[in-house]
C-alpha cells in the first residue's frame, strides 16, 4: 500500500480554511414583509436566510450576541433582506466555523461594513452546577445538537417568550440562549459535559428576551402573559435545571461598526 505524504493528507482540512468567499451569493430586499425569519446551513456548503436583518446577519458571521454590537445605522435593524449563497468543495456538512469567514467576506464586499473590535470588562453572568445534581435530561442527540460538532445537525431549539424547548444542547449552548435572553454574556463554567434536553418555563421581565432579529412583532405564542406569578429566569434556572448564575465580571468583545451600506447590486 502506497503512504501518502503527510501534505496531502491535510490538503483536505487546508481547502476548507483557505475557503474565505462564497462562490456565488444573492441579496434581495425581502418582498413579502411579514416578519417571517428563516436561515439555516445547506448541505454542501448553502447559506439561505429568508426575512434576515444585517444585525443578525453580522451576529452570525461574527458569532456574537446583539449587545455585543456597537453602532450602525438604524436601517440595519429594519430593513431585511433575502440571502442565497453556495461555496462549492466544502463537504456535506461544512459547520458554522468554517463558514462564518465567508459571512463576514460577504458582509464586507457586499454590504461595504467597516468594522473594529474592542474588548470591554463589563458585568457578565457565570452558568455554574448547583449544590446537588443537574436536573437536565441526558439526550439521545449526542453529536450535532445545537451548539454540539458541526453545527445544529439533528438537535431542535424552540423558543418564546419566558419559555425554551432545546434538544441535544450542550450546556454551552444553554449559556448563549440565556446571553440572548439576558443580554449580557453568560459563560458556561459548569463543567458539565455531553448533550441533554432543557425545557425551561420563567415569567420575563420588563425588556427580557427581546429576540436577536429586531423591529419584528412577536411570534403569537411569544405574547406576555397576564400571568406574573412564575418564576423569575433565574429562579427557574435554580428550581428546574438545577444550576445558577453568578455576577461576575469579565472580558466582553464588542463589534464596532464604523460604517455601512445597503447592498450592492446582484
Amino acid at each position: 500500500m502506497a503512504i501518502r505524504p503527510l501534505s496531502l493528507l491535510l490538503l483536505a482540512p487546508l481547502a476548507l480554511l483557505a475557503q474565505k468567499a462564497f462562490d456565488v451569493a444573492t441579496i434581495k430586499p425581502n418582498a413579502e414583509n411579514d416578519h417571517r425569519v428563516m436561515i439555516g446551513f445547506a448541505p454542501g456548503g448553502g447559506f439561505n436566510a429568508t426575512g434576515i436583518n444585517v444585525r443578525f446577519l453580522i451576529m452570525e458571521a461574527f458569532g456574537v450576541r446583539d449587545f455585543q454590537i456597537s453602532g450602525g445605522p438604524g436601517w440595519m435593524t429594519t430593513d431585511r433582506f433575502d440571502v442565497k449563497a453556495k461555496a462549492e468543495g466544502l463537504g456535506d456538512r461544512p459547520g458554522r466555523e468554517v463558514m462564518r469567514p465567508m459571512l463576514q467576506n460577504l458582509l464586507e464586499d457586499r454590504f461595504q461594513l467597516k468594522y473594529h473590535k474592542e474588548t470591554k470588562e463589563m458585568p457578565i453572568y457565570a452558568l455554574v452546577a448547583g449544590k446537588g445534581p443537574h436536573k437536565m435530561k441526558l439526550s439521545e442527540v449526542q453529536q450535532g445538537g445545537p451548539g454540539g460538532p458541526g453545527g445544529p445537525g439533528r438537535g431542535m431549539f424552540r423558543m418564546g417568550r419566558g419559555q425554551v424547548d432545546m434538544q441535544g444542547a450542550t450546556t454551552g449552548a444553554l449559556a448563549q440562549m440565556l446571553s440572548q435572553q439576558l443580554g449580557r454574556t453568560v459563560m458556561d463554567k459548569t463543567g458539565i459535559t455531553g448533550n441533554f434536553d432543557v425545557k425551561m418555563n420563567w415569567t420575563p421581565e420588563p425588556g427580557q428576551g427581546g429576540g436577536p432579529f429586531g423591529g419584528a412583532p412577536p411570534p403569537p405564542e411569544a405574547v406576555a402573559s397576564s400571568d406574573t406569578s412564575g418564576p423569575s429566569i433565574f429562579t427557574a434556572i435554580q428550581e428546574q435545571l438545577g444550576l445558577r448564575l453568578e455576577t461576575q465580571k469579565g472580558p466582553v468583545e464588542i463589534i464596532v461598526i464604523d460604517s455601512v451600506s445597503k447592498p450592492s447590486e446582484n
